[in-house]
C-alpha cells in the first residue's frame, strides 16, 4: 500500500469517528431536554392549586403548614388524612374526637372550647382555616373570608355543611379538596376508599322485606315547636338506612315544626340528636310526656335511637351513623 492510499484510509476514518461522536453529543444532550420537561410537567400539576370553595376560588402555591380546624367533623377530616403535623390548633368540639385520632388530637393545641376569637386565632400565626359551619366566620367570631385572607389566611368552608340537601358526594368532595390542597390525594381516596366499603357492608344488614319506617329526628324543643332535620345529611343517612325521614319535603336543612304536624305524620321511630347541655335521655323524658304526642306511634312503643351530633355532621363518622341507626331501627 503506499502513502496516498493510507493517507486516505485515515482521512476516512476521521470522518466516520466525527460522525460517531457528534451523534453520541446529540443524544446526550437530548437528556436535560426530558429531565427539563418533567419537572415542568410536575410543576403544573402540583405547583399551583385552585380549588373552588362557596363562591370564592383558593389559590395555593404550596401545602399549608399552620392550619386551623374549626368544628369537630373537619377536625377529624384533617386527622384521618393524616394532617397533625400541619395544624397549630383546633377548636369546637361537639363530644368526644373518635379513639382513633385521639392521640394525634391530642398534640394539637386547642384554641377555643367553642370558636376562638380572631385575636387569638391570629396569634398561632395560620396560614389555612377549614371550618365546618358558616357561623365559624362570622365577624364575631373569627372573623369573615375576606377579613381573613387580608392577613393572609387561606380560609376554606365545608362544602357539605352548607348546601341544602348534601349527598354522599358532596363529602367526597370536600375530602378531596383538602387532600388536594394538602397534597395527599393518594391518602383521600383511601378514605374514600375506607368510607363506601364500611357503608356497603353495613347496608347488607338492612331488611328488604319490610315497609319503610318512618323517622322523626329530634333535636331540641319547646311546648310550642321542635327543632327538626329537614334536608340535612341525616336525612341522606335515614335514606341510607332504608327509612324516610317525616320531614323530608322541607327545604331547608333544619327548621322548626309544630307538634301538631309530628302528630300527623305518625312516626314509627324517633331519633334523638345527643349533644349539648340536655341530655338524650332528658331529651326522651320530654317526649314521653309530652301530651300531644301521646298517640304517636315511636312514642306507645317507646321506639327512639340515639344518634351523637358529631355523627350525623357531614364527615368521617358517617359508617358510623349508618351503624347506629341500622342496628336501633332493626334491632
Amino acid at each position: 500500500m503506499n502513502r496516498m492510499n493510507k493517507f486516505k484510509i485515515i482521512g476516512i476514518l476521521c470522518i466516520i469517528f466525527l460522525l460517531l461522536t457528534a451523534c453520541a453529543t446529540k443524544e446526550t444532550a437530548s437528556e436535560p431536554e426530558k429531565i427539563t420537561d418533567s419537572v415542568e410537567e410536575e410543576v403544573k400539576d402540583y405547583g399551583v392549586v385552585e380549588i373552588e370553595n362557596n363562591e370564592q376560588v383558593l389559590v395555593f402555591h404550596e401545602v399549608p403548614q399552620r392550619a386551623v380546624s374549626l368544628n369537630q367533623h373537619v377536625t377529624e377530616i384533617m386527622l384521618a388524612l393524616g394532617l397533625e403535623k400541619h395544624m397549630v390548633g383546633t377548636a369546637y368540639l361537639d363530644d368526644e374526637i373518635l379513639p382513633i385520632y385521639q392521640e394525634a388530637y391530642s398534640k394539637i393545641p386547642v384554641l377555643a372550647d367553642k370558636y376562638p376569637s380572631q385575636e387569638v386565632l391570629l396569634g398561632v400565626e395560620p396560614d389555612f382555616v377549614y371550618a365546618g359551619w358558616k357561623s365559624a366566620y362570622l365577624e364575631d367570631n373569627v372573623g369573615t373570608v375576606e377579613e381573613l385572607d387580608k392577613f393572609g389566611v387561606k380560609a376554606y368552608l365545608h362544602h357539605s355543611s352548607t348546601k341544602v340537601g348534601p349527598t354522599l358526594d358532596d363529602i367526597f368532595l370536600d375530602i378531596r379538596h383538602i387532600a388536594r390542597i394538602f397534597d395527599v390525594v393518594e391518602r383521600g381516596e383511601e378514605v374514600i376508599g375506607e368510607m363506601t366499603s364500611q357503608i356497603e357492608q353495613i347496608k347488607q344488614r338492612i331488611p328488604q322485606d319490610k315497609e319503610a319506617l318512618k323517622v322523626f329526628v329530634y333535636d331540641s324543643g319547646s311546648e310550642n315547636a321542635a327543632f327538626t332535620v329537614g334536608q340535612n345529611f341525616l336525612n341522606a343517612i335515614i335514606n341510607m338506612a332504608g327509612a324516610t325521614n317525616i320531614f323530608h319535603d322541607l327545604e331547608k336543612n333544619w327548621a322548626e315544626v309544630n307538634w301538631e304536624e309530628i302528630v300527623n305524620r305518625n312516626p314509627d321511630v324517633i331519633i334523638i340528636v345527643d349533644y349539648g347541655d340536655v341530655s338524650a335521655e332528658e331529651k326522651k323524658a320530654q317526649l314521653l310526656k309530652h301530651q300531644a304526642l301521646k298517640n304517636v306511634t315511636a312514642i306507645q312503643q317507646e321506639k327512639f335511637v340515639v344518634l351523637p351530633l358529631s355523627a350525623a355532621a357531614e364527615g368521617v363518622r358517617v359508617p358510623q351513623a349508618l351503624d347506629i341507626l341500622v342496628s336501633g331501627l332493626y334491632p
